[in-house]
């Protein structure tokens, strides 16, 4: 692998790879009977049965689907494996229909797959890497550290942290302009949620099973590293940059030293997409559920090609290959154009959108009357809500029809989300959202507006 920078000045197609919560129920269906994707899928099946005890199909492929929320209640650490999962076979389905990227880029535990798609480590190998990860957590882990997201540039999170002196709170994420993630004990993170809300700063509890980049897991590293002793590194085919080394992977790496480090060391993925950025990076594919890093990709670089081929729309991995290779008349759906009308528009196979699983019933719709109390429509509301969330967000204002889903067609994730819900309850003056708000219950946009109509009606 070499030292340098293999981009040049070259339009760059970027292969990313993300972490923890990459993830919606169903999301492995189609892959696994993908001729590309069927076969990786497998081989992690097997590894996690054999390693974990646990079968990854049976846990994510039940009716109805389990969302991410409940994942992480009955069996978060297979969340992550389905994460895993979902990255490898997209990969491999696309590459069977001649995808290559120029640099694949990992973000947290996707620095995993990303060493896999690149050839460097074949899936086997990557899904024992992840397990012992998963069980060197389990085994070490005693801290009860938590995880928090700021929705501000890592130079104000640093400023709030430096308000709590001695707190042992660390950066573990810089994701960009738009949002850094802390690591740290739980009573230290409430202190600091309570600063970020007394200056401005929306921050968001992230469920976490682990407090991932901190020193917290310092032990947790030095197992990991004696477990993964014996993997090395293989000529890859295409370039692995990793937003936590600050450089490209080489030939003389020790893989289970560096990823192990992963677990202390703060993913620096905002510089990273810099870096590409300036060396011609101009597609930015999501390989892997969703749309989490190509939308903090495009806050920073609107101009940039997003594709999303992991999404409920069952033709976006084939549609993404078509663009891939050069047909750009079969565009992908992107999670910033105007083809967000027509992912939100996109059937499921018996005709009709899915109906969206989850731990808890969707909000009851308030009456047009109930609304209309309060002097405002449920038309009158979509409008206001619309209007808020495209302005915010900078997305066209068509993309927000009723059955839109937030994370899974529009690519907002749950920390987005949750600082949207904070704008809509300022908007309407609803007061902050209650403790017990769940984003999960409000997947799509029309249960948005109705959680809004609902409040009003309640007053």
């Amino acid at each position: 692998m070499s030292t340098g920078d293999p981009l040049g000045d070259l339009e760059t197609t970027v292969g990313l790879c993300p972490g923890q919560g990459a993830y919606f129920g169903g999301c492995l269906d189609d892959l696994r009977t993908d001729p590309g994707g069927a076969a990786a899928i497998a081989a992690v099946e097997d590894v996690t049965t054999r390693m974990l005890g646990r079968s990854l199909l049976a846990t994510v492929t039940r009716q109805p689907a389990p969302t991410a929320e409940a994942l992480l209640d009955e069996a978060p650490d297979m969340l992550q494996v389905a994460v895993f999962a979902a990255s490898v076979a997209v990969f491999d389905s696309l590459a069977r229909q001649g995808f290559r990227p120029t640099v694949l880029l990992g973000h947290s535990l996707g620095e995993i797959a990303a060493l896999v798609c690149s050839g460097a480590l074949d899936v086997t190998e990557g899904a024992q890497i992840l397990c012992h990860r998963i069980m060197v957590l389990r085994e070490q882990d005693t801290s009860g550290g938590r995880m928090l997201a700021l929705s501000c540039a890592r130079d104000r999170a640093e400023q709030i942290v430096g308000l709590l002196p001695a707190s042992g709170i660390t950066i573990a994420a810089d994701n960009g302009s738009a949002q850094t993630t802390l690591s740290g004990s739980a009573e230290a993170l409430r202190r600091v949620e309570q600063v970020a809300d007394a200056v401005g700063v929306p921050a968001t509890t992230l469920r976490s099973p682990h407090p991932f980049h901190s020193p917290l897991l310092h032990a947790a590293r030095q197992a990991l590293a004696e477990r993964l002793g014996g993997y090395r590194l293989r000529g890859p085919h295409t370039p692995v940059f990793s937003p936590i080394l600050g450089r490209y992977y080489r030939g003389t790496d020790d893989p289970g030293e560096l990823l192990a480090s992963h677990l202390v060391l703060p993913v620096q993925f905002g510089p990273a997409v810099d870096r590409l950025y300036r060396s011609g990076a101009r597609i930015w594919i999501e390989l892997g559920a969703g749309a989490v890093l190509t939308t903090l990709v495009r806050t920073r670089y609107p101009e940039i090609k997003a594709l999303t081929p992991l999404t409920r729309s069952r033709t976006a991995i084939t549609e993404a290959a078509d663009y891939l290779r050069g047909d750009h008349e079969a565009t992908p759906r992107s999670p910033s154009t105007s083809d967000r009308v027509e992912r939100a528009e996109t059937p499921s196979s018996n005709g009709s959108r899915p109906a969206p699983p989850g731990p808890a019933a969707p909000p009851p719709t308030p009456t047009p009357a109930a609304a209309a109390a309060n002097g405002l429509t449920r038309a009158d509301i979509t409008a206001r809500v619309r209007t808020l969330y495209a302005q915010t967000l900078e997305y066209p204002e068509e993309v927000f029809d009723d059955d839109a889903e937030l994370e899974a067609d529009l690519g907002i994730d749950s920390v987005k989300q949750t600082e949207m819900m904070r704008r809509v309850g300022d908007l309407f003056e609803l007061g902050p959202p209650p403790d017990d708000l769940r984003v999960v219950d409000y997947r799509t946009f029309g249960n948005v507006v109705d959680f809004v109509g609902k409040s009003l009606a309640s007053r």
